[in-house]
């Protein structure tokens, strides 16, 4: 970071979407990272192109400080430090200067905002009271992600970026990672050669770790030494990207030591999720989600059930031992790794129908080979939401009830104003913070057909 930056004295304004505080000077919006609503703080410029819409900033100084600003947990993403040597914060822990109750309180101000601006309503109305912590969550709010992401640097170090930035700072101890995460000391491991570390945990007390080291070519050498580094037990897979070596784009997985793939036990199902499938990332959010979701949809036996962008099948499993034999439960998964692992983990349950491919195209083809009709869907997309061909697909489905996950207020804003313009109602909604200390949340809204 080149400390010859444009430096200037804002009031902050409300909160925004991304991590943000709106901040104005000379009738410029400016979108501040590292401040809370309020606070008087000198900000360092960026993207300030005169042309620009707008500009961003990162707090260097706070001049008048919040009663709910609290010393950053971990130095590297405390943006007054890293300002103070020169350098800038590492990403991933962007609210962690903000006391754990004032940052759901700005979340919840947040969901407000995107659901009345994108969505057309006014959330309060639709069951909304406040973002919660998930039930056994720790009072720190520590630990709590399963799976990491790292970068490689230029020296073999293991690095994570700055936001919005291809700066890539070293780093040990993730504090948001969980302990056993940690316990490897990734730090320490010859990783020349490999560009990107990816973890994984499970979140039961007995779980093994899966490795991935995701590389630009073969997984001979740099891979290979690194694993044999790794501690006793430990699983680790390479990732190499070769061309065309998958379906799906993310290459070819090749064991190095032990399993490719962890194991979850989740209300008394097991999972097998391979090295490189999705998994949600805090520990308790996958129970937390099955009981948001059953309690939602409410399934009986006998009933017609779709899991779209079902991922390995968290919600597929419960919902399909509720419909029973009589019941059909049709996954349907994009990623054709992820859809795999969905094979495997409802082998058990023929009811479940697991279908790959692009949601908005296979639910419909689904439906009209088996001439039938939905009573209920849920859905799990990714950040972007579902879209309105999505939307359009599960309005002809015919089901009666939308049990909607999302890890964005914007896209479920927009698909919450799709479904409605549909014909459905926004009957309740329960906003969720699993991922405590960023400015991400998870919705879990029911929609009712009118």
């Amino acid at each position: 970071m080149s400390m010859q930056e444009n430096i200037i004295t804002v009031r902050l304004e409300a909160p925004a979407h991304g991590g943000h505080v709106v901040a104005r000077h000379d009738g410029r919006v400016i979108f501040v990272r590292h401040g809370i609503p309020g606070e008087l703080v000198s900000i360092a410029v960026r993207d300030d192109a005169e042309k620009a819409r707008f500009w961003r900033g990162d707090v260097v100084e706070v001049l008048e400080p919040s009663e709910h600003r609290v010393p950053h947990f971990w130095p590297l993403a405390d943006a007054l430090a890293s300002a103070s040597r020169g350098v800038l914060p590492v990403g991933g822990a962007e609210f962690g200067h903000i006391a754990l109750a004032a940052q759901r309180e700005i979340k919840g101000q947040i969901f407000l905002e995107q659901m009345q601006r994108l969505g057309g309503i006014d959330a309060t109305e639709h069951g909304f009271t406040g973002v919660r912590a998930p039930e056994g969550e720790a009072a720190d709010a520590l630990g709590w992600r399963t799976r990491m992401a790292y970068a490689v640097d230029s020296k073999g170090r293991l690095a994570m970026n700055a936001f919005r930035s291809d700066e890539q700072i070293p780093v040990k101890e993730m504090p948001l990672a969980h302990p056993k995460i940690n316990d490897l000391r990734l730090w320490e491991l010859p990783l020349a050669g490999i560009s990107r570390v990816e973890v994984a945990v499970g979140s039961g007390a007995e779980e093994p770790v899966l490795v991935l080291f995701i590389e630009d070519g073969s997984i001979a050498g740099a891979a290979g030494r690194a694993a044999k580094r790794l501690p006793e037990g430990t699983n680790a897979a390479a990732l190499t990207q070769v061309a065309g070596s998958v379906a799906d784009g993310r290459g070819a997985l090749q064991r190095l030591r032990g399993r490719t793939w962890l194991t979850e036990t989740v209300a008394g199902h097991d999972y097998r999720i391979t090295g490189e499938g999705f998994w949600q990332i805090h520990r308790l959010a996958p129970a937390a989600l099955i009981e948001r979701v059953m309690a939602q949809l409410e399934p009986s036996y006998g009933s017609r059930i779709a899991d779209l962008y079902a991922g390995a099948g968290l919600f597929s499993a419960p919902l399909a031992k509720a419909v029973g034999d009589d019941g059909m439960l049709l996954s349907i998964e994009g990623a054709p790794g992820t859809s795999k692992d969905a094979l495997k983990n409802l082998r058990e349950l023929p009811q479940a129908v697991i279908s790959q491919g692009r949601v908005e195209k296979t639910l419909s083809r689904e439906l009209n080979t088996r001439k039938t009709k939905l009573d209920s869907i849920v859905l799990d997309p990714p950040r972007t939401g579902a879209g309105k061909i999505a939307v359009s697909a599960m309005v002809r489905s015919g089901a009666k009830k939308i049990s909607y996950v999302s890890c964005d207020p914007a896209s479920f804003a927009r698909d919450t104003a799709d479904l409605l313009a549909a014909g459905f109602r926004l009957s309740e909604i329960d906003v969720i913070d699993l991922y405590p200390h960023t400015h991400h949340m998870e919705t879990v809204g029911l929609f009712i057909r009118n």
